[in-house]
């Protein structure tokens, strides 16, 4: 598969054209920001980590009947994909308070709740990624109603799925945030990833935090944090 020219950079990845205009590559970078790009730095090994940890849980999810991206990993940073239009959501599951939920709505972090939540942000960087709900969504044309519900059950669905996974790793997955788009022929599919960067994971005995709320907050041991996460990963899958 010949790589062509760069379609795309974003804050963690490059997307190039194939010569199949239906797949693109996907090439993870170890450049991380934070709170909008506010923050920046640098995490080594990251992008392989997540390339690979996410190339993983899809195709553990696909078995678990949500329909993703993947095709065939590369090389440890660059993954061939299906050619998809992002959706303009940003979907977010939450099993316990952390985070921005904490904040906004005045909880204190780690309060287990009854059953997930889902949120939706529009996907707008100019915005800061302002929270949405289904009603807001189909006003802005950003999907369907039929798009918003499939969106919605795969969400949930690959909550079952990583929580249970996550939960044999000997870690507890506070929450997440995923990523949708059309392939050419309409059909939804879960696109872009799921690292470190886009799930809290805390050590289920300690609580030890194993993502990238150790580079927001400054807490120091953030390669260390993500190789971990992966050795569980790889001993589990």
């Amino acid at each position: 598969m010949m790589m062509g020219k760069q379609l795309y950079e974003g804050k963690a990845k490059k997307v190039f054209a194939t010569d199949d205009p239906e797949l693109l590559i996907v090439s993870y970078k170890d450049d991380a920001t934070a709170f909008n790009g506010l923050k920046r730095g640098t995490i080594r090994g990251k992008g392989v980590i997540n390339n690979q940890m996410s190339n993983l849980l899809m195709q553990y999810l696909e078995k678990g009947g949500v329909p993703t991206h993947f095709v065939k990993e590369l090389n440890e940073r660059e993954t061939l994909v299906k050619k998809v239009s992002i959706v303009p959501l940003e979907v977010i599951i939450r099993n316990i308070s952390a985070g921005s939920f904490a904040k906004h709505y005045g909880v204190e972090e780690g309060i287990v709740f009854d059953a997930p939540t889902i949120e939706f942000s529009y996907k707008n960087d100019a915005l800061g990624d302002p929270l949405l709900n289904a009603y807001h969504a189909l006003a802005l044309k950003l999907a369907t109603k039929e798009e918003i519900e499939t969106i919605k059950q795969y969400a949930f669905r690959t909550n079952e799925l990583l929580k249970a996974f996550w939960a044999e790793c000997g870690v507890t997955l506070v929450d997440f945030k995923l990523e949708f788009g059309r392939l050419s022929d309409g059909t939804i599919v879960l696109a872009d990833e799921i690292s470190p960067d886009t799930c809290r994971l805390w050590d289920s005995k300690t609580g030890e935090k194993l993502d990238k709320d150790r580079f927001r907050r400054d807490l120091g041991g953030v390669e260390d944090a993500y190789q971990e996460i992966m050795r569980r990963l790889r001993e589990h899958l």
